[in-house]
C-alpha cells in the first residue's frame, strides 16, 4: 500500500515539475510554439490570463515532493496501523529501511554520471554536509542539462575526471549546438591541503586559518555553468553554487557556501530582467528579506570590469563566505537558489528562440563577449583558485569562455543605438523589482 501511495505522489511530483519550464510571455502563439514539449494534457489546457505574466515560483519541486512523500507514507502507514498484524509490521519496517538504502543510489541513476565521490561512501555519511552538497549539486547538473538539451536539440557531451591530489568532477559540455554556440555545466568535487597561496587568498578575506604545522585539510565542492547562446537576443547565464570545508589543527571545522546567478544580456529587455530578478527574489525571500536587497548589490559590485567601468550584465545575486545563521538554514537557501536556475532562464530562451537577428546585431554581441572574456580572466575569483589550486583541470576552469568574441578598437556605439542603450545600463545598473 505504502509503495502504490509513494508511487503516485512521486507522478504527481513529476507533472508539477513540468510547470517550471512554462513561459511567462503571455503572447498565445510563444506558448503554444513553446511548450510543445510537454506531454501532460493538464499542461496544456493552462493559459495565461490578459496581462499576466508567468513567473515560475522558486519553491522547489523538491520541497513539494518531500511533504507528498511525507504525507503518502503517514497515510499508508495509518491504514495500515489500523488492520495489520506483527508480522505485516515487521514487514514494512524492513521495506522502509530498504528505501532508505537505496535512496542515494536511486537518484544517482538520474545523474549525467555517477557521482565523484563512490555511492557506498555516499550512503553511510548521507548525512554529512559534504555528501548532501554532492547531491545537489549533481542533481542541478542533471536538470539544467537536460532542459538545455531539450530545447537546443543537441546532447552534452559527459566528461568524468579525476584530480591525483584529491578528488574530480564531471564536465559537460554542449559545443555548436542549434541553439547554444557553447554550454558547459560542471561539476566538481576537490579535496586535499590547502595551499599557501589559496589560504593567503582566503584570509585577506578574513578567513582565520590554523593549520597543523601549517596544513590545512580541505574539501571544496560545487557546481557551475556558463551559457552562451548563437542568437544575440538570447542572454548569456551563469551560475554557480559551492561549499567549502577545511580542518583546524584541533580538529574542528570551518565551513562556509558561497554562489549566486547572473544574467549578460546582448540586449537588455526590461520584461526579462524583471522576469530574472523576480525569481531571484522569490528564492531569497522564503529565507530572508534582506538576502536579495544584499546580494543583489554584491552582485552588481562583484561583476564589476573596473578597467571598463561597467558591469559585466544586467546582475542577479551573489554572495560568499556564508556561515550563519545555522549550516542547515544555509545549505536550505543554496538549495532554493539552485532550484531557481532553470525557471528563472529557461522562459527567456523560449522567449527569443526564433528572433531574428542582424550581421550588426551578431558584431556587437562579440564584442560583449570580449567583455566577458576580459572579467573572467582579470577579475575572477573562481578562475584565480582553480589556477592556484595544484592538480586543477584547465580544460573545466577556462569552459567559461565562448568559442567566439572579438575586440575592436576604441569601440562605442552610436547615441540612441540598443547598443547604446544597453551600454547605459551597464554603466548604472538599475532596480529591477
Amino acid at each position: 500500500m505504502a509503495t502504490i501511495v509513494l508511487y503516485s505522489m512521486n507522478r504527481t511530483a513529476q507533472t508539477t515539475a513540468r510547470l517550471c519550464f512554462f513561459p511567462y510571455s503571455t503572447r498565445a502563439s510563444i506558448v503554444d510554439s513553446r511548450i510543445s514539449f510537454f506531454h501532460n494534457t493538464s499542461v496544456r489546457r493552462l493559459t495565461p490570463l490578459p496581462g499576466a505574466r508567468w513567473v515560475p515560483k522558486a519553491t522547489g519541486v523538491r520541497t513539494r515532493r518531500s511533504a507528498l512523500l511525507f504525507a503518502g507514507a503517514a497515510a499508508a502507514v495509518l491504514g495500515f496501523v489500523a488492520s495489520a498484524s506483527h508480522f505485516q509490521r515487521a514487514e514494512m519496517a524492513t521495506m522502509i529501511t530498504k528505501t532508505e538504502e537505496t535512496e542515494i543510489s536511486e537518484k544517482c541513476k538520474k545523474f549525467m554520471s555517477p557521482p565523484c565521490t563512490d555511492v557506498k561512501v555516499l550512503e553511510q555519511k548521507k548525512e554529512e554536509m559534504c555528501t548532501r552538497m554532492e547531491m545537489l549539486i549533481m542533481e542541478t547538473q542533471a536538470e539544467f542539462c537536460r532542459a538545455l538539451e531539450e530545447v537546443d536539440g543537441g546532447k552534452f557531451k559527459v566528461d568524468k575526471w579525476e584530480r591525483k591530489e584529491g578528488g574530480g568532477g564531471i564536465s559537460c559540455v554542449l559545443q555548436d549546438g542549434k541553439v547554444f554556440e557553447k554550454a558547459g555545466v560542471n561539476v566538481s568535487v576537490v579535496f586535499g591541503n590547502l595551499t599557501e597561496e589559496a589560504a593567503k587568498q582566503m584570509r585577506s578575506r578574513g578567513k582565520v586559518l590554523r593549520g597543523k604545522d601549517g596544513i590545512l585539510p580541505f574539501c571544496a565542492m560545487g557546481v557551475s555553468s556558463v551559457i552562451h547562446p548563437k542568437n544575440p537576443h538570447i542572454p548569456t547565464v551563469h551560475f554557480n553554487y559551492r561549499y567549502f570545508e577545511i580542518e583546524e589543527e584541533d580538529g574542528t571545522k570551518q565551513w562556509w557556501f558561497g554562489g549566486g546567478t547572473d544574467l549578460t544580456p546582448t540586449y537588455v529587455n526590461k520584461e526579462d530582467g524583471a522576469h530574472f530578478h523576480n525569481s531571484l527574489k522569490e528564492a531569497c525571500e522564503k529565507h530572508h528579506p534582506k538576502y536579495y536587497p544584499d546580494f543583489k548589490k554584491w552582485c552588481d559590485r562583484y561583476f564589476y570590469i573596473r578597467h571598463r567601468g561597467e558591469t559585466r550584465g544586467i546582475g542577479g545575486i551573489f554572495f560568499d563566505d556564508l556561515d550563519s545563521p545555522s549550516q542547515e538554514e544555509a545549505f536550505s537557501f543554496v538549495r532554493s537558489c539552485a532550484q531557481t536556475v532553470v525557471p528563472c532562464y529557461l522562459p527567456i530562451v523560449y522567449k527569443h528562440l526564433d528572433d531574428p537577428f542582424s550581421p550588426e546585431e551578431k558584431d556587437w554581441q562579440q564584442v560583449r563577449r570580449g567583455r566577458y572574456v576580459e572579467f573572467n580572466l582579470v577579475y575572477d575569483r573562481g578562475v584565480k583558485f582553480g589556477l592556484a589550486t595544484p592538480g586543477s583541470r584547465i580544460e573545466s576552469i577556462l569552459m567559461s569562455l565562448p568559442l567566439t568574441a572579438k575586440w575592436e578598437y576604441m569601440h562605442e556605439p552610436p547615441k540612441g543605438s540598443q547598443e547604446a542603450d544597453t551600454l547605459e545600463v551597464l554603466r548604472n545598473p538599475k532596480e529591477w523589482v
